[in-house]
């Protein structure tokens, strides 16, 4: 169990409870974490308060190695999936980093405690042809100029869905042709766009008005004339997969990686690629250079000088005659 000092014993939250609100704002205000994973962390750390209290644990300094471990293990029996517990673990960590920052805590008990290892999950994507087939949205009512500017825009640019939905017409520059764009961590970065997606931009721009009920300053509104909803956003484009005919369900997530997929594929440049999606981490940009590999090996064989065989080696080759030492 974790050492605690006097003064650090005097400072100790009366409750599992008491500290949680300080951490959560904390995150918002300090860390700079979207709300999206805030409220992650807290849908995590609220399961992990109900597993202590039914066991009798009342301070979270009397939580120690294996109370982490065990629940870790109980998620597991719940029947959580790896990535789960770890997301689970991490809220755990970062709250338990929390309070050795605060001084309410000697050290962090679940520094040591790894999360179960995951399979690496590649990204779906769609291919070239079923995204031309997805796009090609002909419909020109403002809802539909406003969902395939959307489409275009996050298939364009490579951008989250909150990226996406947090974009204010003022981030927008049609004449240069960028995007400032707000990604993880608060980190603005300014992404190009051209080609269809400028083109359904400007389309999108010219009918915004129609939608407008007072003055707001997203790009992409509702029919209400707020903002859209990250769910909006999701269950549109889910439906005009269905309208579209295109076989694989469709959501905005799909769209991001297969712009990285294509561009990868197309330009090999995977330090581009990472600062077009904003990985802070050049590994997590390279899970995409997994997603093909038949594209890959031809690509290879084609390439290299070597790649091909040239048939048997005639006796004797490759060796040095005395002449030649």
């Amino acid at each position: 169990m974790t050492t605690v000092t006097s003064d650090q014993a005097a400072n100790a939250p009366r409750s599992l409870t008491v500290p949680l609100d300080r951490f959560y704002q904390y995150q918002l205000s300090e860390r700079g974490l979207s709300a999206h994973t805030q409220r992650n962390y807290q849908r995590q750390l609220d399961k992990i308060v109900d597993f202590l209290t039914a066991r009798g644990i009342a301070h979270w300094q009397d939580v120690d190695a294996d109370w982490v471990r065990q629940i870790s293990s109980q998620a597991k029996r719940d029947g959580l999936k790896p990535g789960s517990i770890a997301l689970r673990l991490s809220a755990l960590r970062s709250f338990f980093d929390y309070l050795v920052l605060t001084e309410q805590l000697a050290a962090n008990p679940a520094k040591g405690v790894a999360a179960p290892k995951q399979g690496r999950q590649l990204p779906k994507n769609l291919d070239v042809d079923e995204m031309n087939q997805l796009l090609e949205v002909d419909q020109d009512d403002p809802l539909s100029v406003r969902d395939r500017a959307m489409m275009e825009l996050m298939y364009g640019a490579g951008l989250r869905l909150a990226e996406l939905v947090d974009l204010n017409v003022r981030d927008v520059s049609v004449r240069k042709g960028d995007l400032r764009v707000t990604g993880k961590g608060e980190k603005e970065r300014i992404v190009p766009f051209s080609g269809m997606a400028k083109t359904w931009v400007m389309n999108w721009l010219k009918v915004r008005n129609q939608l407008l009920k007072g003055p707001e300053e997203a790009l992409f509104i509702s029919k209400l004339g707020q903002r859209i909803s990250h769910r909006s956003v999701q269950k549109r484009m889910a439906e005009w997969g269905q309208k579209q005919a295109v076989n694989s369900h469709i959501n905005p997530h799909k769209l991001r990686h297969s712009f990285a997929t294509h561009m990868l594929e197309s330009s090999g440049d995977l330090r581009a690629v990472q600062e077009l999606l904003g990985h802070a981490d050049l590994s997590t940009t390279q899970i995409y250079t997994h997603l093909d590999f038949q594209h890959l090996a031809k690509v290879y064989d084609s390439a290299h000088p070597r790649a091909r065989s040239t048939g048997a080696r005639k006796p004797g080759a490759g060796k040095k005659t005395n002449s030649e030492s």
